[in-house]
């Protein structure tokens, strides 16, 4: 391999951190006019710009900033490998970049995180919630959990941790004042509170007389990006929610949600932990996943119970 293919590296995320040549100079011991030269060899070899250059500030490209994360990615691993050599133990150390579920990462997973954090104090956390799908390999995220189905992706690893499971349910005082609910249809004159999402389908799975899942669709009155919302909407009586039974069994055990159309209940939604594909997976990701398996296999009433 060509040495010449890793010139400018350093001297591009240093400058890429520090937003300026000078800084990353000083941290180099050569001059800021070596780091720009450097960066432009880099660029000019890579054919594409990096970096914005003005006399106040230097700022990322969208193709610099793909490229940071990947550079950063690939450093980290370097010295975790060399760190496993150094101590014979594999230490996780440096920053995890995990993206989590909303209100289940909040709920369950962020607090092993910052258990896990306390235990190893050269581990540090940077941690995103959301539901929507991410780019992990460009947007520099090491670790990610998602419920529902995963697309085929050679570049990622999915290791299964459980399932959700889905029940259909309302506050006593909506149900009280509003018709019968029997079949799934009825479910089209309600008001329905779904997790809005785009691209969303407006329908909820229910499981038919064959014991197969299907999409039913529902007439949805309110929207929420966060499943705590749906469940505070749902308890004050704003109308009929599909909701994972991990949220709303307290709930459920006290009279204040009741379920509805049980006959066609069940369906449920896988959860994984995912994240990019390397030969050497980094100590501080092992160590995150190998605390959300021993997390699902010790708390079944989370990751998969009905």
């Amino acid at each position: 391999m060509d040495s010449l293919q890793f010139d400018g590296i350093s001297e591009f995320t240093l400058a890429a951190q520090f937003r300026s040549f000078t800084a990353a100079a000083l941290q180099l011991g050569v001059t800021s006019s070596a780091v720009g030269k450097s960066v432009t060899r880099l660029e000019k070899r890579l054919g594409i710009k990096l970096l914005h250059r003005t006399t106040r500030k230097l700022s990322l490209t969208n193709e610099g900033e793909v490229y940071l994360a990947s550079c950063l990615r690939v450093m980290e691993e370097l010295l975790g490998v060399e760190g496993s050599f150094l101590n014979g133990i594999a230490e996780p150390k440096g920053r995890l970049r995990i993206d989590i579920p909303a209100a289940f990462g909040r709920r369950h997973i962020a607090p092993m995180l910052i258990s896990l954090a306390r235990q190893y104090s050269q581990l540090d956390l940077t941690v995103t919630f959301g539901e929507r799908t991410v780019d992990m390999i460009n947007d520099g995220i090491d670790l990610a959990v998602r419920i529902g189905d995963l697309k085929d992706d050679p570049e990622l690893v999915a290791r299964r941790l459980g399932e959700q499971h889905l029940v259909v349910c309302a506050a006593p005082d909506y149900l009280s004042k509003n018709p019968s609910i029997l079949n799934p249809s009825d479910l089209l004159e309600h008001d329905c509170i779904i997790g809005w999402r785009k691209g969303l389908r407006m329908a909820w799975l229910l499981r038919n007389a064959k014991g197969g899942v299907e999409a039913q669709e529902v007439r949805v009155r309110h929207e929420f990006g966060d499943g705590e919302m749906m469940l505070r909407a749902t308890l004050d009586g704003c109308g009929l929610c599909q909701l994972p039974t991990w949220l709303v069994a307290d709930h459920l055990r006290s009279g204040a949600l009741v379920t509805v159309l049980e006959n066609y209940a069940g369906a449920t939604m896988p959860i994984h932990v995912i994240w990019p594909r390397t030969r050497y997976i980094q100590p501080k990701v092992r160590v995150v996943v190998d605390a959300l398996l021993k997390m699902a296999e010790e708390q079944a009433d989370v990751f998969g119970a009905s």
